[in-house]
């Protein structure tokens, strides 16, 4: 009832507010007397939040967390679950689109039916060494590097990008120039060794720029025997391509097409080799069908060996892994074509 008869008071003019001060319980009652000023205050114009005029319905998840914090209360843990609740788990892996998926509209046998393998082989122990000639037929590289992976060819652009700023444009010019002929003194040290089944010459084994990269690979050719073929070209003369093969010879009693690698750096397992596997398949699908060649491989070795002498790294592919990159290699041909 005091509080019914105080309000009725305040809201008559303003000149009566000195008649409550005569009524004998506002004596008792003076922290009342403070509702006044509270009400002017209370009066006041209410500050605008920002967050309120966004459009809530589209954003209400991010209003929501933003308003709900009268103070920084935030941890990192309360803003992961934040993200959480705004934009779903993080994804922390995504699995690589699988190129398997895809089949060869022309699906050329890797292994070649209609070949037909002497009983007696050639009489000559040399190997077969066939020069490469000019024609139309692109070669294995070639189709590889104009089909190279977006991601591949980011990889390998940043690469080159790093390298000119680290030796600029003339220093990389070199830095490439003595890195292919570090690779073609290498593959003629490897060509001597297996045509006089002897070690390299004095020569080369002091050569410093392949001195290392003959010592890495010492423990792997204790394991290769018969040699047929170094250096030589093959063509596929169905699917119309061709290639340089640095070597086909027995690697632990199988006949593998040899590929010879130089790297600086250490590639342990056979997806650090990149396009190698499919560039070996790619050989060993033309020798099978070039009539050059009385005989037929379905083994692959890429072999990497290392400029400071540490053992390279054989990596074989059996049959089975070979027709697998064979397919891919197939994919990556037809690519090739309708480009061009």
């Amino acid at each position: 009832l005091v509080r019914m008869k105080f309000l009725q008071l305040l809201s008559r003019k303003p000149g009566k507010l000195g008649m409550l001060c005569q009524i004998p319980f506002c004596q008792s009652q003076f922290p009342y007397l403070c509702l006044a000023t509270s009400t002017c205050l209370y009066s006041k114009k209410k500050k605008v939040n920002g967050y309120e005029q966004v459009d809530q319905e589209k954003y209400k998840n991010l209003v929501y967390s933003v308003t709900s914090y009268k103070t920084s209360a935030q941890t990192p843990e309360t803003i992961l679950e934040e993200d959480n609740l705004l934009y779903g788990p993080l994804d922390k892996h995504r699995p690589p689109v699988k190129a398997e998926t895809k089949t060869p509209k022309n699906c050329v046998p890797l292994i070649n039916p209609d070949k037909r393998i002497p009983l007696l082989s050639s009489e000559s122990n040399l190997p077969m060494k066939i020069a490469l000639q000019k024609t139309k037929m692109p070669s294995v590289t070639r189709i590889l590097q104009q089909t190279m992976s977006p991601q591949q060819a980011f990889y390998l652009e940043r690469w080159k990008q790093k390298m000119i700023q680290k030796l600029g444009k003339d220093g990389f010019a070199e830095y490439t120039k003595n890195l292919f002929l570090q690779g073609e003194l290498f593959h003629a040290a490897l060509e001597s060794i297996f045509l006089s089944e002897e070690v390299a010459t004095k020569e080369q084994r002091e050569d410093v720029a392949i001195s290392g990269y003959l010592s890495s690979v010492q423990h792997v050719l204790k394991d290769i025997s018969e040699v047929k073929a170094l250096e030589s070209a093959v063509q596929h003369e169905t699917l119309q391509y061709l290639g340089l093969v640095d070597c086909v010879a027995k690697y632990r009693g199988q006949l593998c097409v040899i590929d010879w690698k130089t790297s600086e750096k250490p590639k342990p397992f056979l997806k650090n080799t990149f396009d190698n596997p499919l560039q070996v398949a790619a050989y060993i699908g033309a020798i099978n069908h070039d009539a050059n060649y009385d005989f037929q491989v379905s083994c692959g070795l890429i072999v990497v060996a290392y400029k400071n002498g540490s053992p390279a790294h054989p990596h074989f592919m059996d049959p089975d892994l070979c027709l697998r990159y064979w397919n891919k290699w197939l994919l990556r041909l037809e690519e090739y074509v309708d480009k061009n």
